[in-house]
């Protein structure tokens, strides 16, 4: 086999293509700073503080200095991948061998990014011990009480002037507590639907509800996160993917290294629930 017909490129975009599908967490954060990065790079990150507004009067204008707020993402995280295939010439001509191995590869980093950008649930700026819960307090969760939960979660964040529509990363049980309020409480317990709380049909409340096994938690207690898309940055790429022969064996390895990192850039368009599942009905 000759290694030097191995295509690189060819391999990189299958892991992409097949890692974009996989990843829940980046559906949600700002993605802009992509570009070209390498490992151990530092990007500035630079926000506009607030401008002024006067009177405007006969004796002038007051100018104001603008200082940028700037925050640091480290791009710090390396992580690899090495498989093993009998013949990377074949496996190339193959589809479903190449897309079959790299969507592995993929659905396995991509579960190890999301658990990194769910472990930053710390740095929300929005918290609130009451309505929210807490790392000591968490709430007790019943379907009747995702109505209120939903708009307050969309309160905070509007407070916050944060803008755009809003996403929330939840656990399975979460989204069960959703679809059964929708389908039961509209008639049960208030006196109108409550689906444009659940959904934003019409109240402007909405939240892109995204699903996942990787939201924060120690077995009973869920950190929950929610906010808008500038809230968190993130940006990763394929830094090598290589083929090499196998020592001993009549086989070719496959290894990739892929850098990322990410950084919350406004903790006060970021909230956590901290919750459990209690039940459906109280």
């Amino acid at each position: 086999m000759a290694l030097d017909l191995f295509k690189p490129t060819l391999w990189s975009r299958r892991f992409i293509n097949n890692m974009d599908k996989a990843l829940v967490f980046k559906q949600v954060v700002d993605t802009s700073y992509q570009g070209e990065i390498q490992a151990g790079q530092v990007l500035k990150i630079n926000e506009i503080g607030d401008i002024n507004i006067s009177d405007y009067t006969s004796t002038g204008i007051t100018w104001q200095d603008v200082d940028d707020a700037q925050r640091e993402m480290v791009i710090d995280q390396k992580k690899v991948f090495a498989f093993y295939v009998e013949d990377v010439d074949s496996a190339q001509m193959n589809v479903q061998v190449m897309d079959g191995a790299m969507q592995r590869a993929s659905f396995n980093m991509a579960d190890t990014i999301d658990q990194f950008i769910a472990g930053q649930y710390d740095e929300a700026g929005i918290t609130n011990a009451t309505n929210l819960g807490s790392s000591t307090t968490g709430l007790n969760l019943y379907a009747n009480d995702m109505p209120d939960l939903i708009t307050y979660m969309h309160r905070y964040l509007k407070e916050n002037s944060a803008m755009g529509r809003p996403w929330c990363v939840a656990p399975p049980w979460f989204m069960q507590l959703l679809r059964y309020a929708q389908i039961t409480l509209g008639t049960a317990t208030f006196d109108t639907p409550n689906s444009p709380a659940l959904e934003g049909a019409s109240s402007g409340m909405g939240f892109d509800f995204y699903e996942s096994n990787n939201v924060s938690n120690d077995g009973t207690d869920y950190r929950i996160m929610f906010g808008t898309s500038d809230a968190i940055a993130y940006a990763g790429q394929v830094e090598k993917i290589e083929a090499i022969r196998r020592e001993n064996y009549f086989s070719d390895g496959i290894k990739g290294l892929y850098i990322y990192g990410s950084k919350v850039v406004r903790p006060d368009h970021l909230g956590v629930i901290h919750a459990q599942f209690s039940g459906l009905t109280t």
